[in-house]
C-alpha cells in the first residue's frame, strides 16, 4: 500500500451529471482504487456544474445540460496498491500536504483499509496546522466504520427497539479493536465532518455463488441487526455533503433497513444458492479462512440516519436495505466481479470423446458438467429420498414427487426417446443457482432440431436482466470422425467403459446410425444454434482443440483463488521446483558418475593395453640378444658336450664332473696350441 512517507496521485474520469454547487472543486480522496473509494469517486466524476437553487431549478438545469458539460469535481487521490509502473509518481509527506492544500474537499475513507488511520491523523493535523495560508474554505470528511457504536449502552434499556442516531453520537462506544477509528472522529469533528457507514457481505456472497456447501453458515444466532446501506447511496450522501456543507458535523449513512443477520444470509443464499443456512458457535467462525470480518458480523445496532433524512433529498437506490433489493445487488455483484456464467453444448457422434472433452473445459473454467443421463439419476434419487422423509402433512406435494418418480422410471424402461418429464427436469438442473452462477457444459444434448427447440424456447423461460434466456448456451462445439476412426476406437476401448457407455458393438452401430441420419434431416442441431446466431466451432486439429476452445470462450468468469489457495499453490509450485532441481542435480550426479565410471574403463584399458606392448617389447629386445649366444653355442658347445653327457650316462663315473671334463679335454674339436 503507497503509505506515508511516500503517496501516488491519479486522476479519475468523469461522466454528466447534475451538482448544484456554481463552482468545479477539487476533491482528493485516499485509497481511490479501494471498492468504496471507487465507487465514490465515480458518482462524484459523473457529476457536471448545475443549479445550487431550490428544488424548482432541477428541470431547468436537466434542460440546460446539453449546453453544458463542465465538470463540477475534479478527483485526484492515492492508489492502495501503485503497480511498478506508477511508482515513478510516488510523492513525500511535503509533497502530498501540497497537494492537499490544492483541494477544495479532502475526503479520507478508512471503513476499509484500517492502515489508513495514521494518514488521516497526520493529514487533518497538518491542514488545520496550515488554516491560515487556505485561499479558501475547505472541507474534511471521514468515511469511518459504525464499529465505533458496537459496544453503545441501549439509549433506552427498557426499550430496546429505539434506534441509534447519529443526534447522540457523543455517547457512542467503540468496539475494542476500533478504539483508534473513534479517537481519529473525535479529531476530525472539530475539524471537519464524519460518516459512518457500514458494508460487508462478500465471504457470504462468495460462499454462496461457489455452491460448494448446501448450507452457508451464520454464526451466532442471527438475530442481530446489521446496519447496512448501498455503495451508491453512500456516495450520494458523500456528494450531498459536498454541495450543502450541512451544520452537523457527525452524520450516520445508513438505510431504512434493520435487517437480522440470518435475513441478510438467508437472502443472498436464496438468490445465488441452496437457500439453506446453518447456525455455528461464533467461536467456529475464527477457524474459517479468508474470514476476516467476524468483529463487524457479530455487531447489533439498529441505527437511523436521522440527520440525513431531515437534511438531504437523496434519490435512494436501495433505501429500504438489502433484503428487499437482493435481486439488484445480486445482479450488481455478478456484474462488478465478472462473475458470468459460462454456456457450452458439446455435440457429436457417439464415442467421438465429448465426455472427454466436456470434463476438461469444466476442469479448465470450473463449469458443471451435464449429462441428460447422471441428470435423470440424481433427480430420481432426489425424488425417492423425498417420497421417503414426505411430511404427512404435505400430502400433495409428496403425490406430486411420486408422480414425477413414476414418469421418470417409466420412461428410463421405455427407452422411448427423451419425453417431456425428462426434458422438464433438465431445464430445471440447467436453472439451477449453481448453473445460473458458474454456468455448465451440456454434453451431447440436445441431439434433434426439435429437441433443442424444446428445451431453449417455451412459455416458462425466464431471461436475465438484459432479457436473454439464461440457460441457452453461448458456445456450441462440435466434435466429428470418420466412422471407422469410432468403431476403432470403440474396439480398443476397456471393457468397463464400453459397458458403461453402452457401446457394445450391435447397439453402438445403431447409435451412430441414428446420429447419421439426423445429420442428413433438413432441420438439425446445427441449423438451430445458426438460427440462434450462434455459430458452432468444429472441431480443429486434436493438438490444438483446447487451445482453440480457449481462445474462442475466452478467459473464466469466476473467482480468482483464495489467499489461501495461493499460499497452497505457491507451496505446490516451490514443492514442484524443488523436486525437478533434485531430480536435476540427482541426474547431473548419475552423469557425472557415469562419465567417471566410463573415464576410468577407459584409463585401465589403456593402461593394461600400454603393459602389453611393454612386454612384447621386452620380448622382442630379450629375443634379440639371445639369437647369437645360442647360436654360437650350438655350433661349438653343445656338439661335444652333449657327446659327454651321453658317454657319462653310459659310464656312470664314480666322479662324474671330472669324467665330463676329462672328456671335453681328450674329445675338444678345436686343437689350440699349448
Amino acid at each position: 500500500m503507497a503509505t506515508a512517507p511516500q503517496q501516488q496521485t491519479a486522476g479519475v474520469m468523469a461522466e454528466p451529471r447534475i451538482a448544484r454547487i456554481k463552482q468545479p472543486k477539487k476533491v482528493f480522496m485516499n485509497s481511490i482504487d479501494s471498492y468504496s473509494s471507487r465507487y465514490i469517486s465515480k458518482l462524484l466524476c459523473e457529476c457536471v456544474l448545475g443549479a445550487a437553487g431550490p428544488e424548482e431549478e432541477v428541470e431547468e438545469v436537466q434542460e440546460d445540460l446539453s449546453h453544458s458539460s463542465a465538470a463540477a469535481f475534479q478527483l485526484v487521490g492515492t492508489v492502495s496498491h501503485p503497480s511498478e509502473e506508477d511508482r515513478t509518481y510516488l510523492l513525500s509527506r511535503e509533497e502530498l500536504l501540497s497537494k492537499l492544500m490544492d483541494c477544495d474537499v479532502v475526503l479520507y475513507n478508512i471503513s476499509q483499509h484500517p492502515e489508513q488511520l495514521e494518514e488521516a491523523l497526520w493529514a487533518v493535523s497538518a491542514l488545520h496546522n496550515e488554516m491560515e495560508r487556505f485561499s479558501g474554505p475547505k472541507l474534511f470528511i471521514l468515511i469511518s466504520t459504525v464499529m465505533t457504536w458496537a459496544c453503545s449502552k441501549p439509549v433506552d434499556p427498557d426499550d430496546l427497539e429505539l434506534p441509534f442516531t447519529d443526534e447522540i453520537f457523543w455517547s457512542r462506544r467503540p468496539h475494542p479493536n476500533f478504539k483508534p477509528h473513534i479517537d481519529l472522529e473525535k479529531r476530525v469533528v472539530k475539524m471537519g465532518k464524519t460518516v459512518s457507514k457500514f458494508i460487508v457481505f462478500c465471504f457470504f456472497f462468495k460462499n454462496s455463488w461457489l455452491g460448494q456447501e448446501q448450507e452457508i453458515s451464520i454464526f451466532g444466532d442471527g438475530k442481530n441487526i446489521i446496519p447496512t446501506i448501498h455503495i451508491n447511496d453512500l456516495a450520494s450522501v458523500v456528494q450531498n455533503i459536498i454541495e450543502h456543507q450541512p451544520k452537523p458535523y457527525y452524520l450516520i449513512a445508513v438505510d431504512g433497513s434493520n435487517n437480522t443477520m440470518e435475513q441478510i444470509v438467508k437472502a443472498v443464499a436464496s438468490e445465488l444458492g441452496s437457500g439453506k443456512i446453518q447456525k455455528k458457535p461464533i467461536d467456529e467462525a475464527y477457524l474459517v479462512q479468508d474470514f476476516t470480518e467476524i468483529d463487524s458480523m457479530l455487531v447489533n445496532l439498529r441505527m437511523e440516519a436521522v440527520h440525513i433524512k431531515k437534511l438531504f433529498s437523496l434519490s435512494w437506490l436501495c433505501e429500504f436495505g438489502l433484503v428487499e433489493n437482493i435481486e439488484l445487488v445480486v445482479e450488481e455483484y455478478r456484474q462488478v466481479r465478472g462473475l458470468l456464467p459460462i454456456r457450452l453444448c458439446v455435440l457429436g457422434p457417439p464415442a467421438v470423446g465429448k465426455s472427454t472433452v466436456s470434463k476438461k473445459i469444466c476442469e479448465h473454467y470450473k463449469l458443471h458438467h451435464i449429462t441428460l443421463k447422471d441428470t435423470i439419476s440424481e433427480t430420481i434419487s432426489q425424488l425417492e429420498a423425498a417420497v421417503k422423509k414426505a411430511d404427512p402433512d404435505a400430502k400433495d406435494s409428496a403425490a406430486e414427487a411420486q408422480e414425477l418418480l413414476s414418469s421418470l422410471k417409466d420412461a428410463g424402461e421405455q427407452n422411448e426417446g427423451v419425453l417431456d418429464e425428462q426434458l422438464k427436469v433438465l431445464k430445471d438442473k440447467l436453472m439451477s443457482n449453481p448453473c445460473r452462477n458458474q454456468g455448465f457444459v451440456l454434453d451431447d444434448f440436445p441431439k434433434t432440431y426439435e429437441q433443442a427447440k424444446e428445451l431453449f424456447e417455451g412459455e416458462t423461460l425466464i431471461a436475465d436482466v438484459d432479457g436473454f434466456i439464461v440457460w441457452v448456451t453461448e458456445f456450441v462445439l462440435y466434435l466429428d470422425a470418420s466412422d471407422s476412426f469410432l468403431m476403432d476406437r470403440v474396439m480398443n476401448l476397456p471393457e468397463r467403459l464400453v459397458q458403461e457407455h453402452s457401446y457394445e458393438p450391435e447397439l453402438f452401430l445403431k447409435r451412430l446410425a441414428r446420429f447419421r441420419e439426423n445429420s442428413a434431416e433438413e432441420e438439425t442441431v446445427d441449423n438451430y444454434f445458426v438460427e440462434m446466431d450462434i455459430s458452432p466451432l468444429h472441431k480443429p486439429d486434436c493438438s490444438l482443440l483446447m487451445q482453440k476452445i480457449v481462445d474462442t470462450v475466452g478467459q473464466p468468469r469466476n473467482y480468482g483463488p483464495s489467499s489461501q489457495e495461493v499460499v497452497e499453490e505457491e507451496e505446490r509450485r516451490k514443492a514442484e521446483q524443488r523436486i525437478r532441481t533434485e531430480i536435476q542435480e540427482r541426474t547431473e550426479e548419475e552423469q557425472k558418475e557415469a562419465e567417471e565410471a566410463r573415464s576410468r574403463a577407459k584409463r585401465w584399458e589403456d593402461w593394461i593395453k600400454s603393459l602389453e606392448e611393454v612386454r612384447q617389447q621386452e620380448e622382442e629386445q630379450l629375443e634379440a640378444l639371445s639369437v647369437p649366444m645360442r647360436s654360437y653355442l650350438m655350433e661349438h658347445v653343445l656338439p661335444t658336450l652333449t657327446q659327454g653327457l651321453t658317454e657319462c650316462c653310459r659310464a656312470q663315473p664314480p666322479d662324474p664332473v671330472d669324467f665330463l671334463a676329462e672328456y671335453l679335454l681328450k674329445n675338444n674339436p678345436f686343437e689350440y696350441p699349448q
